[in-house]
């Protein structure tokens, strides 16, 4: 669970701190997704990705938007999003703190937890490959 004290670093869009708990944990696996809305990768690929994962398992999906020299507005986060309700929880990661801590290679970036709040799955990317280590990694943790 040591993860936890840092996951709340983040800030909801509205500009509330996160309120991670161990309980979050223990229900299913979370999956968090650090990407920014200039990466095409992430836009064009692992945020649509990760819309299909949530219907396909039964996992927390968690977006953190890493900001990268400046800091984004609640609005232009929202604008890649061709719905008006989105489907997932986004925190604003100010500064890229977690994905510093995480260690994170770039964007998308995606860390898996298991019910102790480890982190058992780091996976950059959203082609191919990486879309594979996901899917079979959920479907691990989740079946």
């Amino acid at each position: 669970m040591k993860h936890i004290k840092q996951l709340n670093n983040l800030k909801q869009l509205s500009g509330a701190k996160a309120n991670f708990s161990e309980a979050d944990f223990i229900e299913k696996p979370i999956l968090f997704l650090f990407y920014n809305n200039q990466c095409l990768g992430c836009t064009g690929r692992a945020i649509p990705f990760a819309y299909k994962l949530q219907r396909e398992f039964a996992c927390r999906l968690v977006l953190i938007h890493s900001d990268f020299g400046r800091v984004s507005t609640e609005e232009e986060i929202k604008s890649i999003f061709t719905v008006t309700e989105i489907p997932f929880e986004i925190y604003r990661d100010e500064n890229h703190q977690l994905y510093d801590y995480f260690n994170c290679e770039g964007t998308p970036h995606w860390l898996l937890f298991n019910q102790q709040a480890e982190v058992i799955q780091s996976i950059f990317g959203s082609q191919a490959n990486a879309q594979n280590r996901l899917f079979y990694s959920l479907d691990e943790v989740t079946r």
